[in-house]
């Protein structure tokens, strides 16, 4: 049977006809300025999914992640709150506010404990785990940044970057038991379990400095050759080697824990700030701030470089799950909005 329509029913079904229209164009510049960031070059990755975060469009900091609890704790310095991601759900579990400008966080799974240096307060906030609440507050030095953990002596070491000191806590009492001078501005922290020692970026003076958590103070200072602000730093207690990021001049140093000695130096993007380290592959990940993301693998013959390519605007931060070989960069603003951009390795 034939039918027409009253200008009434054409109008409505124009408007709804625009405005589907206008929703797939707005959905398909999303997806565009989603795939126009990603350009990965030869980097060994494929992307898995965007996943939209809360709050606004503002800057990321550091990640944590607890494999046993599959729980990805994402700084996000703009908002001043940490947030717990599911890895395996895909979702955000919990915001944890109050957390002022919040920069570095460190997951000890073994005190169901997470740290995160709450730049804004100048102090060290303590989150439980299981309830994923704040449980304590510490001071934390001037301007507290990176952080490591020291389990034989249940200490807390806290990079104050502009303070030129290393804070050190006993996480037992939450209070804090020493403030060893470094004589320069402070970069990250990480902890040694094969020397069990502490090691610290100086980066003011291009120095990598040794403590010994049970005096409190320093045994060694390293001149890094070729190194310009060396900030970012994590250790490969296996091959007993130090990765040292230099935001000065954009550089990769590989450092020998034993001879105590710059081994070899690679080109990265601009501005290398976070590394993150898949135990199982054996592949190194330096995020920098114009993006770009470096990876190298680490051989019986030394490290070499197997990829670079651009993640998105400001990927500076990462973390990957070695179990998956699955990455994770916090992006401040994809098509108006944050999300969680999951990498897997091919």
């Amino acid at each position: 049977m034939k039918t027409s329509l009253n200008w009434h029913q054409r109008l409505s079904l124009l408007i709804g006809v625009c405005m589907m229209l206008a929703g797939a164009g707005l959905l398909a510049a999303r997806m565009s300025a989603a795939a126009d960031e990603l350009s990965l070059g030869n980097l060994p990755l494929e992307h898995v999914a965007d996943v939209p975060l809360p709050g606004g469009t503002t800057r990321f900091d550091y990640e944590g992640y607890d494999p046993n609890r599959h729980l990805l704790f994402i700084a996000h310095l703009g908002d001043g709150e940490v947030i717990a991601f599911d890895v395996v759900a895909s979702r955000v579990v919990a915001r944890i506010a109050a957390v002022s400008s919040v920069h570095g966080v460190l997951v000890v799974p073994e005190l169901s404990r997470v740290y995160a240096s709450a730049t804004g307060a100048n102090e060290i906030v303590a989150i439980d785990e299981t309830t994923l609440k704040i449980v304590a507050r510490m001071p934390g030095g001037r301007y507290p940044d990176g952080m490591a953990y020291a389990p034989e002596v249940n200490k807390l070491y806290v990079s104050d970057e502009t303070g030129d000191t290393e804070t050190v806590i006993d996480v037992r009492t939450n209070h804090r038991v020493a403030t060893i001078p470094l004589g320069g501005e402070v970069g990250n922290t990480q902890y040694d379990p094969r020397s069990r020692h502490v090691f610290v970026n100086v980066q003011t003076r291009n120095e990598l400095v040794e403590i010994d958590p049970k005096a409190d103070r320093v045994v060694g200072r390293f001149p890094l050759a070729g190194a310009r602000q060396n900030h970012g730093l994590l250790i490969d207690p296996n091959g007993h080697l130090a990765f040292i990021a230099c935001e000065g001049n954009d550089k990769l140093l590989i450092f020998d824990l034993d001879s105590k000695r710059v081994m070899q130096s690679f080109d990265v993007g601009s501005d290398p700030d976070v590394l993150a380290f898949d135990t199982a592959s054996k592949s190194l990940y330096v995020a920098g701030e114009a993006g770009i993301v470096s990876m190298f693998s680490l051989t019986n013959t030394g490290v070499r470089k197997i990829g670079e390519g651009r993640l998105g605007s400001n990927a500076h931060v990462v973390a990957v799950d070695s179990i998956s070989h699955r990455s994770y960069f916090p992006l401040k603003n994809v098509g108006g909005r944050p999300v969680l951009r999951v990498m897997q390795t091919r």
